[in-house]
């Protein structure tokens, strides 16, 4: 697995530094790996009680590792942030991914959408075996430890379980501290001052892969909230997406909606208010059958039953058509199954940052070497969602984030080879 300018593909070594890592998600658990492997003595700080806290909850569903699609196409799915992300895909991509599964007795395959699982389809079973390995090659994961910056002699600032401060050395040192959604596991985004008092730019967060509020009917959100919608497709303008959705109390979320998050999201604040989706009800058939099908119905029929029996519209397909067309929906077949196919939604804005699979914004790139060094703080190296990049759910995210906690150990083991003693402690 040791790509380009990632220790053990090398002569890179950094025997005897002493490193922490600030974060225990899987950027930081990944960089903690090839720093050990690189015979550094390693420190994983985690203010949280246990590690991979984020990471457990990603599992619940299936653990989504990667994507299986074409390489081209794969890193086209990081848009802006490609050109950064390319070196450390390419050290550390999905076939790296699947193999690093086996070897910690996790094999994956392919769903038949072309992503990445654990056979085991869970979290649980891979993270205690990543954390044994890494406590087994002398990795020192230190949870209930919160970090507070540096004090004047650039030691690492730490809070520790009963709140007392400590003051801890360290010749280099990983952030791999998270965004700013789901703080109860621990990526609250607390640290962007510390960093930013240091110099660093930070763009603000913006929620990613996250739901969307409208103004949904009391009818709406009594009858249908926590409803499916299968099998539909989305568009904002020319961007359109299929998959699935689900109705919450005041809006929209699911796979086809965070597909698109990006684009609304950015509407959103163009327009400075709302902005309107397209919802079709049934992607596999074009007006023409839609049109055919409601025609066979007899025409005394309701409304509800003709699109129940000529398409087989479900109860909340039915409701959300309302929501969209208005209560008196045509009759005309034509008509109704140009609505069916286009329902227009206006959203009002973008649901909780907190309630956001993941985030943009975050330590400008700007700011950042190659080696994913702080140009401002020499030595300090950042990785995962705390830098401005965001990407699809898909296994997109955990890919990157583990390649870049990777990418950012392999800098740290080379500055920490090139840079003389006399530039310790690194931080300022």
């Amino acid at each position: 697995m040791a790509g380009p300018g990632v220790p053990g593909g090398g002569d890179d070594r950094g025997d005897g530094a002493e490193v922490i890592v600030i974060g225990g998600g899987p950027a930081g658990l990944a960089a903690a790996e090839v720093l050990s492997a690189a015979r550094c003595r390693v420190r994983v700080l985690e203010q949280c009680p246990t590690v991979g806290r984020k990471f457990m909850m990603a599992g619940r569903g299936g653990l989504n590792l990667t994507h299986s699609e074409p390489m081209a196409r794969f890193m086209a799915r990081y848009g802006a942030a490609r050109p950064h992300l390319a070196e450390a895909l390419a050290a550390f991509g999905p076939d790296d991914m699947c193999d690093w599964a086996r070897e910690l007795g996790q094999p994956c395959y392919v769903g038949s959408s072309g992503r990445i699982f654990p056979v085991a389809m869970k979290a649980s079973p891979l993270l205690r075996a990543w954390v044994a390995r890494l406590e087994g090659a002398g990795v020192r994961i230190m949870t209930r430890h919160r970090w507070l910056g540096w004090d004047a002699a650039g030691q690492v600032r730490v809070a520790g379980p009963d709140g007392a401060e400590v003051a801890l050395r360290a010749d280099a040192l990983v952030l791999a501290t998270g965004g700013a959604s789901w703080a109860r596991l621990g990526a609250n985004g607390a640290w962007s001052d510390i960093v930013a008092s240091r110099g660093v730019a930070v763009a603000p967060f913006r929620p990613a892969n996250c739901g969307f509020r409208i103004g949904w009917s009391d009818l709406m959100r009594a009858r249908f909230e926590g409803a499916p919608l299968h099998g539909i497709a989305m568009r904002i303008g020319e961007t359109h997406a299929r998959g699935e959705a689900v109705v919450t109390r005041n809006g929209i979320e699911g796979g086809v909606v965070y597909a698109l998050s990006a684009p609304i999201r950015d509407a959103l604040a163009r327009q400075q208010g709302q902005v309107r989706i397209h919802i079709d009800l049934r992607p596999d058939m074009d007006i023409a059958q839609v049109t055919q099908r409601l025609a066979r119905v007899r025409g005394r029929e309701s409304v509800s039953n003709l699109l129940r029996k000529g398409v087989r519209l479900s109860p909340v397909m039915l409701a959300l058509l309302r929501e969209g067309g208005g209560v008196n929906l045509p009759r005309e077949p034509r008509a109704l199954a140009m609505l069916l196919k286009d329902v227009p939604l206006v959203v009002e804005g973008t649901d909780a940052i907190d309630r956001a699979i993941s985030v943009a914004g975050g330590v400008r790139w700007d700011d950042v070497d190659t080696r994913l060094m702080l140009r401002k703080l020499p030595g300090v190296f950042v990785a995962g969602e705390m830098v401005d990049w965001e990407a699809p759910t898909g296994g997109y995210l955990l890919q990157a984030c583990v390649a870049m906690g990777r990418w950012a150990a392999a800098g740290a083991v080379q500055w920490l080879r090139d840079t003389p003693k006399g530039l310790y402690p690194s931080a300022p």
